[in-house]
Protein backbone atom coordinates (compact mmCIF):
# COMPACT_ATOMS: atom_id res chain seq x y z
CA UNK A 1 0.00 0.00 0.00
CA UNK A 2 1.53 3.24 -1.14
CA UNK A 3 1.03 6.57 0.49
CA UNK A 4 -1.21 8.91 -1.44
CA UNK A 5 0.54 12.08 -2.59
CA UNK A 6 -0.13 15.25 -0.65
CA UNK A 7 -2.61 17.57 -2.36
CA UNK A 8 -0.96 20.40 -4.21
CA UNK A 9 -2.49 23.82 -3.81
CA UNK A 10 -3.80 25.31 -6.99
CA UNK A 11 -1.67 28.39 -7.72
CA UNK A 12 -4.59 29.95 -9.54
CA UNK A 13 -6.54 30.06 -6.28
CA UNK A 14 -3.64 31.63 -4.45
CA UNK A 15 -3.58 34.48 -6.96
CA UNK A 16 -7.34 34.80 -7.25
CA UNK A 17 -7.44 37.97 -5.17
CA UNK A 18 -4.81 39.57 -7.41
CA UNK A 19 -6.92 38.80 -10.49
CA UNK A 20 -10.21 40.01 -9.00
CA UNK A 21 -12.21 42.84 -10.54
CA UNK A 22 -11.25 45.09 -7.63
CA UNK A 23 -7.50 44.60 -8.11
CA UNK A 24 -7.89 44.84 -11.88
CA UNK A 25 -9.51 48.24 -11.49
CA UNK A 26 -6.81 49.27 -9.00
CA UNK A 27 -3.95 48.27 -11.30
CA UNK A 28 -5.47 50.23 -14.18
CA UNK A 29 -5.94 53.45 -12.18
CA UNK A 30 -2.80 55.63 -11.93
CA UNK A 31 -4.60 57.95 -9.49
CA UNK A 32 -5.43 55.07 -7.13
CA UNK A 33 -1.90 53.65 -7.26
CA UNK A 34 -0.18 57.00 -6.73
CA UNK A 35 -2.52 58.12 -3.94
CA UNK A 36 -2.16 54.75 -2.20
CA UNK A 37 1.64 54.91 -2.42
CA UNK A 38 1.76 58.48 -1.08
CA UNK A 39 -0.63 57.71 1.78
CA UNK A 40 1.23 54.49 2.64
CA UNK A 41 4.56 56.34 2.61
CA UNK A 42 3.27 59.01 4.99
CA UNK A 43 1.77 56.42 7.33
CA UNK A 44 5.01 54.43 7.31
CA UNK A 45 7.01 57.59 8.01
CA UNK A 46 4.75 58.41 10.96
CA UNK A 47 5.00 54.89 12.40
CA UNK A 48 8.80 54.86 12.03
CA UNK A 49 9.23 58.44 13.27
CA UNK A 50 11.55 57.48 16.19
CA UNK A 51 13.83 55.69 13.71
CA UNK A 52 13.75 58.32 10.94
CA UNK A 53 13.78 61.57 12.92
CA UNK A 54 17.16 63.08 13.72
CA UNK A 55 16.05 63.65 17.31
CA UNK A 56 12.97 63.83 19.51
CA UNK A 57 11.89 67.44 18.91
CA UNK A 58 9.85 67.53 22.11
CA UNK A 59 12.65 66.39 24.41
CA UNK A 60 14.29 69.57 25.82
CA UNK A 61 17.53 67.70 26.40
CA UNK A 62 18.04 67.25 22.64
CA UNK A 63 17.46 70.90 21.70
CA UNK A 64 20.00 73.60 21.05
CA UNK A 65 18.62 77.12 20.98
CA UNK A 66 21.62 78.21 18.91
CA UNK A 67 20.12 76.21 16.02
CA UNK A 68 16.96 78.33 16.02
CA UNK A 69 15.67 79.73 12.71
CA UNK A 70 18.10 77.73 10.56
CA UNK A 71 17.04 77.92 6.90
CA UNK A 72 16.54 74.66 4.94
CA UNK A 73 19.79 73.09 3.64
CA UNK A 74 21.79 76.02 5.00
CA UNK A 75 24.52 75.62 7.65
CA UNK A 76 23.68 77.39 10.89
CA UNK A 77 25.78 80.49 11.48
CA UNK A 78 26.63 79.48 15.09
CA UNK A 79 26.77 75.68 15.17
CA UNK A 80 27.41 74.88 11.51
CA UNK A 81 24.73 72.16 11.52
CA UNK A 82 22.56 71.70 8.43
CA UNK A 83 18.89 70.69 8.53
CA UNK A 84 16.92 69.46 5.52
CA UNK A 85 13.79 71.49 6.26
CA UNK A 86 15.28 74.03 8.65
CA UNK A 87 14.46 74.61 12.30
CA UNK A 88 11.92 76.62 14.29
CA UNK A 89 12.46 79.26 16.94
CA UNK A 90 13.45 76.68 19.57
CA UNK A 91 15.99 74.91 17.37
CA UNK A 92 13.72 71.93 16.67
CA UNK A 93 14.27 70.18 13.36
CA UNK A 94 11.16 70.86 11.24
CA UNK A 95 11.49 67.47 9.54
CA UNK A 96 11.39 65.72 12.92
CA UNK A 97 8.48 67.81 14.18
CA UNK A 98 6.51 66.94 11.02
CA UNK A 99 7.09 63.21 11.56
CA UNK A 100 5.94 63.35 15.18
CA UNK A 101 3.06 65.72 14.35
CA UNK A 102 1.99 63.35 11.59
CA UNK A 103 1.66 60.57 14.15
CA UNK A 104 -0.76 62.64 16.24
CA UNK A 105 -2.83 63.70 13.21
CA UNK A 106 -3.13 60.15 11.85
CA UNK A 107 -3.94 58.69 15.26
CA UNK A 108 -6.63 61.26 16.02
CA UNK A 109 -8.13 60.97 12.52
CA UNK A 110 -8.20 57.16 12.47
CA UNK A 111 -9.50 56.84 16.03
CA UNK A 112 -12.21 59.47 15.44
CA UNK A 113 -13.39 57.73 12.26
CA UNK A 114 -13.41 54.35 14.02
CA UNK A 115 -15.46 55.79 16.89
CA UNK A 116 -17.89 57.51 14.49
CA UNK A 117 -18.19 54.34 12.41
CA UNK A 118 -19.00 52.11 15.40
CA UNK A 119 -21.52 54.60 16.77
CA UNK A 120 -23.10 55.28 13.37
CA UNK A 121 -23.36 51.60 12.42
CA UNK A 122 -24.94 50.73 15.77
CA UNK A 123 -27.53 53.51 15.62
CA UNK A 124 -28.17 52.91 11.91
CA UNK A 125 -28.84 49.21 12.45
CA UNK A 126 -31.19 49.95 15.34
CA UNK A 127 -33.06 52.62 13.39
CA UNK A 128 -33.45 50.49 10.27
CA UNK A 129 -34.25 47.16 11.90
CA UNK A 130 -36.30 48.15 14.97
CA UNK A 131 -38.12 51.11 13.42
CA UNK A 132 -40.89 52.91 15.28
CA UNK A 133 -39.99 55.48 17.90
CA UNK A 134 -36.39 54.25 17.97
CA UNK A 135 -35.93 55.15 14.33
CA UNK A 136 -37.77 58.46 14.73
CA UNK A 137 -35.64 59.63 17.65
CA UNK A 138 -32.31 58.59 16.11
CA UNK A 139 -32.99 60.10 12.71
CA UNK A 140 -34.43 63.35 14.09
CA UNK A 141 -31.28 63.81 16.18
CA UNK A 142 -29.25 63.15 13.03
CA UNK A 143 -31.30 65.68 11.06
CA UNK A 144 -30.82 68.34 13.73
CA UNK A 145 -27.06 67.72 13.83
CA UNK A 146 -26.85 68.02 10.04
CA UNK A 147 -28.11 71.60 10.26
CA UNK A 148 -24.85 72.63 11.97
CA UNK A 149 -21.37 72.54 10.40
CA UNK A 150 -19.39 69.57 11.67
CA UNK A 151 -16.49 71.74 12.83
CA UNK A 152 -18.82 73.83 15.04
CA UNK A 153 -20.31 70.66 16.55
CA UNK A 154 -16.80 69.37 17.24
CA UNK A 155 -15.79 72.68 18.86
CA UNK A 156 -18.91 72.66 21.05
CA UNK A 157 -18.36 69.07 22.19
CA UNK A 158 -14.66 69.72 22.75
CA UNK A 159 -15.40 72.80 24.84
CA UNK A 160 -17.97 71.02 26.99
CA UNK A 161 -15.77 67.96 27.51
CA UNK A 162 -12.72 70.07 28.33
CA UNK A 163 -14.77 72.16 30.74
CA UNK A 164 -15.85 69.15 32.81
CA UNK A 165 -12.32 67.66 32.80
CA UNK A 166 -10.20 68.51 35.87
CA UNK A 167 -7.56 71.15 35.14
CA UNK A 168 -4.64 68.88 36.04
CA UNK A 169 -5.76 66.27 33.47
CA UNK A 170 -6.70 68.54 30.57
CA UNK A 171 -3.45 68.25 28.64
CA UNK A 172 -3.32 64.48 29.21
CA UNK A 173 -6.92 63.99 28.07
CA UNK A 174 -6.89 66.56 25.25
CA UNK A 175 -6.18 64.00 22.52
CA UNK A 176 -8.97 61.66 23.67
CA UNK A 177 -11.40 64.54 24.05
CA UNK A 178 -10.50 65.61 20.52
CA UNK A 179 -11.19 62.09 19.20
CA UNK A 180 -14.60 61.98 20.89
CA UNK A 181 -15.50 65.47 19.66
CA UNK A 182 -14.67 64.70 16.01
CA UNK A 183 -16.30 61.27 16.22
CA UNK A 184 -19.56 62.64 17.63
CA UNK A 185 -19.66 65.23 14.86
CA UNK A 186 -19.22 62.62 12.11
CA UNK A 187 -21.47 59.66 13.01
CA UNK A 188 -24.54 60.91 11.15
CA UNK A 189 -23.51 59.92 7.63
CA UNK A 190 -22.67 56.38 8.78
CA UNK A 191 -26.03 56.05 10.51
CA UNK A 192 -28.02 57.33 7.52
CA UNK A 193 -26.32 55.01 5.04
CA UNK A 194 -26.58 51.94 7.30
CA UNK A 195 -30.23 52.68 8.08
CA UNK A 196 -31.12 52.87 4.38
CA UNK A 197 -29.29 49.64 3.59
CA UNK A 198 -30.85 47.90 6.60
CA UNK A 199 -34.36 48.85 5.47
CA UNK A 200 -33.65 47.03 2.21
CA UNK A 201 -31.92 44.00 3.70
CA UNK A 202 -34.34 43.25 6.54
CA UNK A 203 -37.14 42.33 4.11
CA UNK A 204 -35.07 39.82 2.15
CA UNK A 205 -35.56 36.07 2.38
CA UNK A 206 -32.38 35.23 4.28
CA UNK A 207 -33.44 37.53 7.14
CA UNK A 208 -36.93 36.02 7.22
CA UNK A 209 -35.36 32.54 7.28
CA UNK A 210 -33.18 33.56 10.21
CA UNK A 211 -36.28 34.69 12.10
CA UNK A 212 -38.03 31.39 11.41
CA UNK A 213 -35.22 29.32 12.91
CA UNK A 214 -35.33 31.43 16.09
CA UNK A 215 -32.44 33.83 15.65
CA UNK A 216 -32.56 36.80 18.02
CA UNK A 217 -32.72 40.33 16.67
CA UNK A 218 -29.13 41.25 17.76
CA UNK A 219 -27.82 38.08 16.09
CA UNK A 220 -29.68 38.86 12.87
CA UNK A 221 -28.38 42.43 12.82
CA UNK A 222 -24.77 41.49 13.54
CA UNK A 223 -24.34 38.20 11.66
CA UNK A 224 -26.71 38.61 8.72
CA UNK A 225 -27.46 42.26 7.97
CA UNK A 226 -24.19 43.93 9.01
CA UNK A 227 -21.90 42.05 6.55
CA UNK A 228 -24.17 43.08 3.68
CA UNK A 229 -24.10 46.80 4.47
CA UNK A 230 -20.35 47.23 5.05
CA UNK A 231 -19.30 48.08 1.48
CA UNK A 232 -20.64 51.67 1.48
CA UNK A 233 -19.47 52.07 5.08
CA UNK A 234 -15.86 51.35 4.12
CA UNK A 235 -16.04 53.95 1.37
CA UNK A 236 -17.45 56.56 3.75
CA UNK A 237 -14.77 55.69 6.32
CA UNK A 238 -11.98 56.29 3.81
CA UNK A 239 -13.35 59.67 2.77
CA UNK A 240 -14.14 60.58 6.39
CA UNK A 241 -10.53 59.90 7.36
CA UNK A 242 -9.35 62.81 5.23
CA UNK A 243 -12.10 65.02 6.64
CA UNK A 244 -11.26 63.99 10.21
CA UNK A 245 -7.58 64.82 9.70
CA UNK A 246 -8.55 68.25 8.34
CA UNK A 247 -11.00 68.77 11.22
CA UNK A 248 -8.28 67.93 13.74
CA UNK A 249 -5.87 70.31 12.02
CA UNK A 250 -8.51 73.04 12.00
CA UNK A 251 -9.26 72.64 15.71
CA UNK A 252 -5.55 72.57 16.56
CA UNK A 253 -4.94 75.60 14.37
CA UNK A 254 -7.65 77.46 16.29
CA UNK A 255 -5.99 76.51 19.56
CA UNK A 256 -8.71 74.12 20.79
CA UNK A 257 -7.15 70.84 19.66
CA UNK A 258 -3.91 69.06 20.45
CA UNK A 259 -1.89 70.62 23.28
CA UNK A 260 1.53 72.19 22.66
CA UNK A 261 3.17 69.23 24.41
CA UNK A 262 1.70 66.86 21.79
CA UNK A 263 1.53 69.02 18.66
CA UNK A 264 -0.16 67.77 15.52
CA UNK A 265 0.24 69.16 12.02
CA UNK A 266 -2.44 71.75 12.78
CA UNK A 267 -0.55 72.94 15.85
CA UNK A 268 2.67 73.19 13.84
CA UNK A 269 0.88 75.25 11.20
CA UNK A 270 -0.47 77.59 13.89
CA UNK A 271 3.03 78.01 15.34
CA UNK A 272 4.53 78.60 11.89
CA UNK A 273 1.97 81.27 11.03
CA UNK A 274 3.49 83.53 13.65
CA UNK A 275 6.82 83.54 11.82
CA UNK A 276 5.55 83.73 8.22
CA UNK A 277 5.86 87.49 7.81
CA UNK A 278 9.21 87.66 9.58
CA UNK A 279 10.89 85.60 6.85
CA UNK A 280 10.91 82.12 8.42
CA UNK A 281 8.50 80.70 5.82
CA UNK A 282 9.65 77.10 6.13
CA UNK A 283 8.18 76.70 9.63
CA UNK A 284 4.69 77.06 8.11
CA UNK A 285 5.19 75.77 4.57
CA UNK A 286 6.43 72.23 5.14
CA UNK A 287 3.79 71.16 7.74
CA UNK A 288 1.08 72.69 5.53
CA UNK A 289 2.32 70.83 2.45
CA UNK A 290 2.45 67.57 4.44
CA UNK A 291 -1.13 68.04 5.64
CA UNK A 292 -2.33 68.89 2.14
CA UNK A 293 -0.56 65.86 0.63
CA UNK A 294 -1.97 63.48 3.24
CA UNK A 295 -5.55 64.75 3.00
CA UNK A 296 -5.47 64.83 -0.82
CA UNK A 297 -4.06 61.32 -1.19
CA UNK A 298 -6.58 59.80 1.23
CA UNK A 299 -9.44 61.71 -0.39
CA UNK A 300 -8.47 60.60 -3.91
CA UNK A 301 -8.17 57.01 -2.70
CA UNK A 302 -11.62 57.23 -1.14
CA UNK A 303 -13.13 58.64 -4.33
CA UNK A 304 -11.65 55.80 -6.36
CA UNK A 305 -12.83 53.24 -3.81
CA UNK A 306 -16.36 54.63 -4.04
CA UNK A 307 -16.38 54.20 -7.83
CA UNK A 308 -14.73 50.76 -7.69
CA UNK A 309 -17.31 49.37 -5.25
CA UNK A 310 -20.28 50.93 -7.04
CA UNK A 311 -22.06 48.06 -8.87
CA UNK A 312 -23.70 50.51 -11.27
CA UNK A 313 -20.29 51.52 -12.66
CA UNK A 314 -19.03 47.99 -13.27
Amino acid sequence: MTDSPLPVKDPSRLSLWWQSDFMYAFKRSPVAISSFCVAALLVLAAVCAPLIATHDPFDPATLNLMNGFSAPMTPNAFTGETFWLGTDDQGRDVFSTILYGLRISLFVGAAAVLFAMVLGITLGLLAGYVGGWTETIIMRVADVQLTFPAILVAMLIFGIAKGITPVEYRDQMAIWVLIIAIGLSDWVQFARVVRGATLVEKNKEYVQAARLIGRTSPAIMLKHILPNVLSPVLVIATISLALAIIAEATLSFLGVGAPPTQPSLGTLIRIGQGFLFSGEWWILLFPAVTLLTLALSVNLLGDWLRDALNPRLR
